[in-house]
């Protein structure tokens, strides 16, 4: 019986290539696992790319898996990223993993893609492993120990290898089926179609192509794509787009109350009720105990207690922190900053309180929680709750002890040397109140055993709990002198603790936050993603940057990406009372931001400028991430076919078009806005376009023809090539423009296609020819191999061209079976005006079909033409 995907076993593979080894460190090396013995390895003899080693199995497999060995030690040569490529031929292989080793001696195993897009299992032969980064940035690339793993039972693989096959002759096929149509060869088209049994894509885009591209119904055409929108085909288009981020300042009424200055509050919110609420904080002479709620949909903050001790509560404080229970109503409370003068032995309590939200009460849990098995005081920690499980978590922080018993030589190393205590991470149950130690840090006095759970604790960090995965994900943070880049994640059922870092989470990239600045962290568990916050930091050796940021992290993709940067002035504006000036708020730290998940909104209040040790700010931001949605892409869809339609009515009757620019293009245009206000402007003005410079035709397009390579290389004067470049240039900067006037992002992989495609057609295709060929010569027809994408080929006629655009509607054969005259004698005007109305129609139908290059990209790939041309693997 052949073998299944869950008979995986370890494969057998020799040393096929290499880039180069260094001394006795030979590739045959990473073949024997031996941890103990450093000269068990592979060595490349430079860091210089590309470093790459080539394996090659014993027969095609299944590969699902790559396990990497490693010293019994860190090493600088480990390897910090790298990817991995697989194929059944050295020279076609694809990307089966990219990412990176820990830097420690613990082996790791990482999953390979093996199966194809359509899902069918993807054979492999040869694996090439490619370095591009060790732990230490100037050091050669290492490689210990490598092991694959996956299925090579030869039964089950030739199956499997027929069906890859299968698929592979399939995807010929359609590429054969997308050059024909594209080339206008109709019979092959049907021919070929009719013989295989094969798609060249769904039947809805060949219905879009034939109404759009050869009939040219604009209308139909619409209607078509309102129809897809509404049953979210390009839902997953929308999805991809990236965030744009909006900052609002949150006005209140100046007759009603609203909280002061502070940095080192606390902000947690309600989901359920849209409630926040603000405790205390520090507002640059002493610290506060009011509590604040302030009601999303109405706008408008309360002051439920000016001074929470009075009633009960906890006394003023900073750097707090705060969870809401959302089951039971209820705020939880733990640990606070005291300078050195008040840390005596009545203050150094790490007091625990309650507030219910209900009944509006305060109570004292624990009057300190380290005498019931819980964290010593601590601030600038972190806090999570587990509604479900009813189970608060708390970790890091540093720890504060009275002042006495703190020596003052080990006060002034504290201050020099950043050698600080921290504190672990906390359990604590609410219905049984009770505390656990979960993991120690890594400097405890019970770390070095082998059944305590340590880790490496810090300050300023961020802890976020995901309730659905059932992990508490922490990143960044500061440990003494130290910046911390790891990202851990802590999984509460499994108590296992792991290392996430992303191979782009490195500090000398612009690809992921800066450590050492101040992080406020959010998360949204339905969408998998991470938001922070990153703004000036509290060492004054980085506040050169004078940065605000705004980070997203996919859980899914396992990747950072940047959503907001800018660089802010850090003036007065922004903590005097004229902050409406500012359009986004200032950088900052000891603020806070939590974040509204059924509105998706953030909200941002107070902080420190650090401009003044006693300046705090109480300015209240709402940021909202956008994407565009099914409204913003049915406007856009629209712009571009009223926009095309308009361009062919302007050539034909000026009169129409007036008429249909002040009606269709009118009313999808928002004309409060200058961006697209201005772009209409431009279509207005299509209206005055002369048709003659200096006695040559040139077409009236928006997009004026390019000059392919071809004419490029023919004798054309100075002027007009310069000319020729300057409206290439603006074309190219108008098709660009098209997505963002209608905020929707374009499809990036066609607008590269849609270039290339217009500069490709040479000047006698788009517009008059100003050259005579040589007699005897055939023209080749470079612009209609072109329309999507697809090069020119060699021995390709107008005769070729005169069929395509006969049976596409476009040029008659007649017109371009002959070579194109400039001359001026008799009847010369007449073949101008005939040639004038080819390359009107002709242009037509190369915009038609580049717009629906644009519109196929907007939907799934499976419903659409293979993205590829024949032309991409041909190579003279």
């Amino acid at each position: 019986m052949a073998g299944t995907i869950s008979d995986i076993k370890k494969l057998d593979y020799d040393i096929y290539k290499y880039s180069s080894y260094s001394s006795s460190y030979l590739p045959e090396n990473i073949r024997e696992d031996n941890p103990s013995n450093q000269t068990s390895r592979w060595s490349s003899n430079t860091n210089t790319p590309p470093q790459y080693l080539i394996l090659k199995l014993e027969r095609p497999a299944i590969v699902t898996k790559i396990k990497f060995g490693k010293y019994e030690k860190t090493h600088v040569c480990n390897l910090r990223k790298f990817k991995i490529l697989g194929g059944l031929e050295e020279e076609r292989m694809v990307l089966l993993f990219e990412g990176g080793l820990r830097n420690d001696c613990v082996p790791e195993t990482f999953n390979l893609k093996h199966r194809t897009n359509s899902g069918e299992l993807l054979p492999i032969k040869f694996i090439q492993i490619v370095p591009l980064l060790s732990w230490g940035p100037s050091f050669n690339f290492c490689i210990w120990y490598v092991e694959l793993l996956g299925i090579e039972d030869s039964m089950f693989i030739l199956s499997n290898l027929r069906k890859y096959n299968m698929l592979r002759e399939v995807e010929i096929v359609r590429l054969f089926l997308k050059h024909c149509r594209q080339q206008g060869y109709a019979n092959s088209f049907s021919a070929l179609q009719e013989e295989t049994g094969v798609k060249l894509e769904d039947d809805k885009m060949t219905e879009l192509h034939e109404m759009l591209v050869n009939r040219g119904d604009f209308k139909k055409t619409e209607e078509m794509l309102m129809e897809f929108i509404e049953n979210g085909l390009m839902d997953n288009y929308l999805e991809r787009q990236e965030y744009k981020p909006q900052w609002n300042l949150q006005l209140t009424p100046e007759n009603e109350p609203r909280p002061g200055r502070r940095g080192g509050h606390q902000l947690i919110i309600d989901p359920q009720t849209s409630t926040i609420y603000l405790y205390g904080g520090w507002d640059g002479n002493e610290d506060l105990s009011d509590l604040w709620s302030y009601d999303v949909k109405a706008n408008r903050w309360t002051l439920i207690h000016e001074r929470s001790e009075l009633l009960d509560g906890p006394t003023p404080r900073a750097c707090h922190k705060m969870v809401y229970d959302t089951r039971n109503s209820q705020i939880f409370m733990l640990g606070r900053y005291l300078d050195s003068a008040s840390r005596t032995e009545e203050n150094i309590n790490s007091d625990f309180y309650l507030y219910n939200t209900i009944t509006k009460t305060w109570f004292l849990i624990c009057n300190d929680t380290s005498q019931v098995s819980g964290p010593q005081l601590v601030f600038d920690h972190q806090m999570c709750i587990d509604v479900d499980k009813q189970t608060i978590y708390v970790f890091g922080g540093r720890i504060l002890e009275p002042s006495y018993r703190v020596s003052l030589s080990f006060r002034n190393e504290e201050e020099t040397t950043g050698q600080y205590r921290y504190s672990g991470l906390f359990s604590y149950h609410i219905s049984t109140n009770t505390w656990t130690h979960i993991l120690v840090d890594c400097e405890h006095p019970t770390a070095s055993s082998p059944y305590v759970q340590s880790i490496r604790s810090r300050v300023t960090h961020s802890m976020l709990f995901h309730h659905k995965h059932r992990k508490l994900y922490i990143f960044g943070g500061q440990r003494g002198k130290d910046y911390m880049t790891d990202f851990l994640i802590y999984d509460v059922n499994t108590n296992e603790l792991s290392n996430m870092t992303p191979e782009n989470n490195n500090t000398d990239t612009k690809n992921v936050p800066q450590s050492g600045f101040t992080q406020r962290a959010t998360i949204d568990c339905e969408k998998d993603e991470i938001y922070v916050l990153t703004s000036l930091s509290k060492e004054k050796e980085r506040r050169d940057l004078n940065i605000n940021s705004f980070w997203l992290f996919s859980l899914t993709k396992k990747e950072w990406c940047c959503v907001y940067k800018s660089e802010h002035s850090n003036g007065e504006n922004c903590y005097q009372k004229s902050q409406t000036t500012c359009h986004e708020p200032c950088p900052r730290y000891a603020h806070q931001i939590v974040y509204d998940s059924t509105n998706q909104v953030h909200f941002l209040f107070g902080g420190n400028p650090g401009t003044n040790s006693n300046v705090r700010l109480d300015d209240f931001w709402v940021l909202r991430l956008e994407k565009p949605n099914r409204g913003n892409i049915l406007r856009y869809c629209k712009y571009l076919l009223r926009k095309q339609e308009y361009e062919e009515i302007t050539k034909n009757d000026p009169l129409s078009a007036i008429l249909y620019l002040q009606t269709k293009l009118y009313d999808i245009i928002d004309h409060s806005d200058p961006v697209q206000l201005k772009e209409f402007h431009k279509l207005a003005s299509l209206l005055f376009k002369s048709d003659t410079v200096d006695g040559e035709t040139e077409p009236t397009s928006l997009l004026t023809c390019a000059v392919s390579t071809a004419a490029a290389s023919a004798p054309v004067g100075g002027g007009n090539k310069h000319k020729q470049q300057r409206a290439d240039d603006d074309g190219h900067k108008e098709e660009e423009n098209l997505a963002k006037v209608m905020r929707v992002e374009s499809p990036k992989s066609i607008e590269e296609a849609d270039t290339s495609s217009i500069s490709s057609m040479s000047s006698s295709d788009c517009s008059n020819s100003q050259t005579q060929p040589p007699p005897g010569t055939t023209v080749p027809t470079t612009g209609v191999e072109k329309v999507e994408g697809v090069p020119p080929e060699a021995g390709t006629h107008t005769t070729g061209v005169g069929r395509e655009l006969v049976e596409g509607g476009g040029r008659p054969s007649a017109n371009l079976n002959a070579t194109p005259s400039t001359s001026r004698s008799a009847g010369g005007t007449a073949s101008i005006a005939r040639n004038r109305a080819v390359d009107q129609q002709f242009e037509m139908k190369i915009r038609r079909c580049l717009l629906f290059n644009k519109l196929v990209d907007l939907m799934p790939e499976s419903l659409c033409q293979p993205k590829k041309n024949i032309s991409d693997f041909v190579l003279l």
